[in-house]
């Protein structure tokens, strides 16, 4: 059997040296814990001085409107320029005038910059954090003028913040940014609408203009077409696009859809345009000569209707004052037509081969 231990009462030393060590090692508070957590609650829920409360509803609704602002795209921030990509979307703008860059910078220099830049946030690790929207032209005065001088306050611009849903609502917003503030050329328009959609942000050049340009009218839109046409067929051999003006552009537009891309192609291949007139004259005989013939079907466009008996005729409809309103009627009276006509009779009166009637 094993032997037991005798056990002995601590002494007096002993319990004060426990007594000591166990006050040392506890909180002095005797509350129990639920008693302090309600103490705790109770201190934080005396209320504030009515001054103090409205304060704190200010700041709170401000937060709020400012959350709201960036959410929305209204909230206009700085952003140092090296953080900002000018070539996210292909841009519309081709032609840069000289003397209005001028005007711009000397703006800016004296004055800083009056509006600002559009921009969207760019997916996270791929470089630049923003993507340029609108205001190209202002981020290159910016840029310039801080290459030329070194000075700090152009190396930021004022931006504003956009979240467009997608690449295409981006293009939407840049087109509508230039074609308000600064006119595009009607070949500048076409071209933007082919690479839209060759980028993929439309299903097709038709779609592209149509949503692009949605403010234009119907006519409009179908000459933005034909210069589309004319970016994809010809766009890598011209020169002087920007400066082709509408009436030659859609007579070239026409050309090609009868036929002509590869004659013309080699035209412009031999490079003998050497300014926008000359370019023209390397092309004018072939868009002449596509002018009597009728349109590929193939090659888009309105189709072709067969010319019947009566496919067109000019009835003097009413006097208007001193002069005279005709009325093209017929199933093949189209704009095209009512150009040609009106340009032959501008040709015959200008020649004096059209004299005025005698009266009886």
């Amino acid at each position: 059997m094993a032997k037991r231990r005798r056990l002995e009462a601590p002494s007096a030393a002993e319990l004060e040296e426990l007594e000591t060590g166990f006050a040392r090692e506890t909180s002095v508070s005797t509350r129990p814990p639920i008693a302090q957590v309600a103490a705790d609650a109770a201190a934080l829920s005396v209320p504030l001085p009515v001054a103090d409360r409205a304060a704190a509803a200010r700041d709170s609704a401000d937060a709020g409107r400012l959350r709201a602002a960036e959410a929305s795209g209204l909230l206009l921030i700085e952003i140092a320029l090296s953080d900002i990509r000018a070539d996210d979307l292909t841009r519309d703008r081709l032609r840069v005038d000289g003397e209005e860059m001028d005007e711009l910078c000397a703006s800016i220099r004296a004055h800083g910059l009056r509006l600002p830049v559009e921009v969207f946030e760019r997916s996270e690790g791929d470089g630049e954090r923003y993507g340029l929207i609108s205001g190209w032209r202002r981020l290159w005065a910016l840029r310039s003028l801080h290459a030329e001088t070194g000075d700090d306050r152009f190396a930021r611009v004022r931006a504003l913040v956009r979240q467009p849903a997608d690449v295409s609502a981006a293009y939407v917003a840049m087109v509508e940014e230039n074609e308000i503030r600064a006119d595009l050329s009607p070949y500048e328009r076409g071209r933007i609408a082919a690479l839209a959609a060759g980028q993929g942000a439309f299903a097709s050049v038709e779609e592209a203009v149509d949503v692009l340009f949605a403010a234009a009218s119907k006519a409009k839109r179908s000459k933005i077409r034909s210069f589309a046409l004319i970016h994809e067929e010809l766009g890598d051999l011209l020169t002087f696009a920007v400066s082709l003006g509408e009436r030659p552009g859609l007579r070239l537009a026409h050309a090609l859809r009868t036929g002509y891309a590869g004659p013309l192609r080699q035209a412009l291949a031999t490079g003998q345009g050497a300014d926008a007139e000359s370019e023209w004259a390397l092309m004018e005989p072939l868009v002449k000569a596509a002018e009597g013939k009728a349109p590929d079907p193939s090659r888009g466009g309105r189709p072709v209707r067969k010319p019947t008996a009566t496919a067109a005729q000019v009835t003097i409809a009413a006097r208007d004052g001193d002069g005279y309103l005709l009325r093209l009627e017929g199933a093949d009276v189209d704009e095209a037509l009512v150009r040609r006509v009106v340009d032959e009779l501008r040709r015959l009166l200008v020649s004096g081969k059209v004299s005025p009637a005698k009266p009886d």
